[in-house]
């Protein structure tokens, strides 16, 4: 692993130390601050959300943008966004409350993690908004609405179509597409519930290019098919044809290798074996963390955006938003001068007027309310009969009921996991817990680990279970009111559970716990709210005061550009950097630099009356007179906090090859690892 690499992938007790550091330093009116994309400046920072929202589809109605993405086992379940920028999203309603087919979907005699509502195709159409979503050995399930905040209808459709897409024609005929690598279309009929009979058809040989969660559109008179292709190196293929008969042209990647500059973390040697074996992370740029599933749509003032999905780790797989560039016919994602490729920071699509920054969701949480926030999803479908937010007001409370382990038990309530770094912190009254009981706060995944309080008899106790390694640790507990606690980073992908009983000072328990993504749940972390007896059968019940999230980088930048300062920029990981030299450019001791505001998030950078400044060629030099647009860099992060410098002259980014002495701006974005010389850190001129 370079040296580069170990910094960003830097794990265990330091990293834990390191981020509880942050977490500290932060102002005390942090509780509803939550990662905005928006930068606030005209641009916006991948992730759009950096939680999981897996599998999106977006529409555009009027002027209004719509999202939905795969929710799995957890219910309610398709949430519907809004937007008016695609940036800024609000949260309209879920699309299906309880998704109840079998004993399963409720816990009862086996489970449904990994399962459930996925891939959802999301559509327009005659007034009514439509929700195509596969389910697990069931038939392609239908939701529709005419107004987006519901209510929502639900029927089924009389078979299954895998990752389908549907489109609603211009001649008032609806297409569906369907399937893996091959794809098949067919005719829907008038109720959109079956193919009409001698329309189904296969598009493409297995061997053609094409893979699964296909988007199928119509743009300008010719039928498009974005899809995504996963095994190996992840990329987003497409094919056009100007009939839906054919033929059809397959491009194989209109985006390709674009992480961020992010590593594969964790993973488990076998996710289906009974171990929890770990592969470490892996610095290679693979293409295992690519952009690969989603599709383009376009904006009231014409402009072309792609949005599709890329695995993130244990926080789940997250929401990129895209400039498009049309080249040959073909929607390109990324810019003119790096085709396939897409800045992890942009300025924001065109619009009449500016919108406000808006977040989905509240994840603080004081359950006052008389419903719980939209923010809140139950691991499987609930018992509504054994929770209550009236029993007491201003608690939740979960009555328990009787399971074998918390990966069994009922009732947790959670919420997705939030990045880069999180710390969830639950008030817990435990008074009225019975002889058998456990309650506390879990991180939800396979594996998972929880702390808790358990009572035994007439005695509580503080409880932390690690299901990777078994590991069970108990401290007896003299109060019913605990302060239950998890430190999250989602880069080093490790957390610390912690526990207090004043609020104030707080106590880790048990070893750091490695988070890691599990094809098991099909699902980033989730903090999860929970209450089950262990004893067979139902026992007391649980009260939650509150949960407060904390974040301490809810920004697409760690640290603010330093305009008007003057700095120093070094390889990450080396003393050496950008030098000048006799008046040029060089790699050596760096040099100060004066960060000029170009707007937008934009520098220049200046040494004397000099400007760096980027040739079409990709060539770097000292320039007094260049244009605006080569002495212009976009200032970006990457997700874990090094500085990258894109040139708005080639669309690439500035890079110091150490080894051979040059300075380029060629790069088509950071390696994984580091090696490409892309990544850079800076620091204040201490002069």
């Amino acid at each position: 692993m370079s040296k580069a690499s170990a910094v960003a992938r830097a794990s265990g007790l330091a990293a834990l130390l390191s981020c509880a550091a942050l977490f500290a330093a932060a102002a005390p009116a942090w509780g509803q601050a939550t990662w905005t994309a928006d930068n606030g400046d005209g641009t916006f920072t991948n992730p759009i959300f950096y939680d999981e929202f897996s599998d999106p589809d977006l529409i555009r109605v009027g002027d209004d943008f719509y999202m939905t993405g795969t929710t799995m086992h957890a219910m309610p379940g398709l949430p519907v966004l809004r937007s008016k920028d695609l940036v800024n999203w609000e949260f309209l309603s879920y699309a299906v409350d309880k998704l109840d087919l079998a004993p399963a979907y409720r816990l009862q005699g086996g489970d449904v993690y990994g399962r459930g509502i996925w891939a959802p195709s999301f559509r327009y159409h005659d007034g009514v908004f439509y929700i195509f979503s596969n389910v697990n050995g069931e038939t392609t399930q239908v939701f529709t609405a005419t107004d987006p905040r519901g209510p929502w209808t639900h029927r089924r459709m009389k078979r299954s179509f895998h990752d389908l897409s549907v489109l609603f024609d211009d001649d008032g005929k609806a297409w569906v597409v369907w399937g893996y690598r091959d794809l098949k279309i067919g005719q829907l009929n008038a109720d959109l519930t079956d193919i009409v009979e001698g329309t189904e058809r296969t598009l493409f040989d297995r061997d053609a290019g094409m893979g699964e969660g296909s988007h199928l559109y119509k743009i300008d008179g010719r039928y498009f098919i974005i899809s995504a292709w996963w095994d190996g190196r992840m990329r987003m293929p497409a094919a056009r044809a100007d009939s839906l008969a054919g033929p059809w042209e397959i491009n194989k990647a209109i985006s390709i290798d674009e992480d961020f500059g992010l590593a594969e973390g964790y993973r488990l040697k076998d996710p289906n074996g009974p171990a929890f074996d770990l592969v470490p992370p892996n610095p290679e740029p693979r293409g295992r963390m690519s952009l690969h599933q989603g599709g383009v749509v376009r904006t009231p003032k014409g402009e072309w955006w792609g949005f599709s999905m890329l695995d993130y780790n244990s926080v789940g797989r997250l929401v990129a938003l895209s400039p498009i560039t049309w080249k040959g016919g073909w929607p390109y994602f990324g810019l003119p001068g790096n085709l396939g490729r897409t800045p992890r920071t942009w300025v924001k699509p065109k619009t009449d007027a500016a919108s406000p920054i808006r977040v989905p969701y509240e994840r603080s949480d004081t359950f006052d309310g008389a419903r719980l926030k939209p923010v809140w999803q139950w691991n499987h479908v609930p018992d509504d009969t054994h929770w209550s937010l009236t029993e007491r007001p201003g608690f939740l409370r979960l009555r328990t009921l009787p399971a074998p382990s918390f990966w069994e038990a009922r009732n947790s309530l959670t919420q997705r996991a939030i990045g880069p770094r999180s710390q969830p912190t639950v008030v817990l009254d435990a008074a009225g817990l019975k002889d058998g009981d456990i309650a506390g706060l879990a991180l939800l995944d396979m594996p998972y680990a929880w702390i808790g309080v358990e009572r035994a008899g007439k005695d509580l106790a503080l409880v932390q279970f690690d299901k990777s390694t078994g590991a069970k640790s108990s401290t007896p507990l003299a109060g019913s009111r605990v302060w239950l606690r998890a430190d999250c980073d989602f880069l080093t992908e490790k957390a610390q559970l912690s526990y207090s009983t004043d609020g104030v000072a707080f106590t880790p328990v048990g070893a750091v716990f490695t988070t890691v993504f599990s094809l098991r749940t099909f699902q980033g972390v989730r903090y999860a709210l929970f209450a089950y007896n262990t004893t067979g059968v139902e026992g007391g019940h649980a009260d939650f005061d509150s949960i407060t999230v904390h974040e301490p980088n809810p920004k697409g930048l760690q640290r603010p550009i330093p305009f008007g300062g003057s700095v120093r920029f070094a390889a990450l990981g080396s003393s050496l950097g950008l030098s000048v030299v006799d008046g040029r450019l060089a790699i050596g001791a760096p040099s100060t630099f004066s960060v000029v505001d170009l707007g937008q998030g934009r520098v220049a950078l200046k040494v004397g009356q000099d400007f760096v400044s980027v040739a079409p060629d990709g060539a770097v030099s000292l320039d007094r007179r260049p244009s605006l647009q080569a002495r212009a860099f976009q200032w970006i992060e990457t997700p874990t906090g090094d500085l990258v410098l894109m040139s708005l002259e080639t669309d690439r980014f500035l890079t110091l090859d150490l080894r051979g002495g040059t300075i380029t701006s060629l790069s088509p974005g950071p390696r994984s690892d580091g090696a490409d010389g892309a990544r850079l850190s800076w620091s204040p001129d201490p002069g």
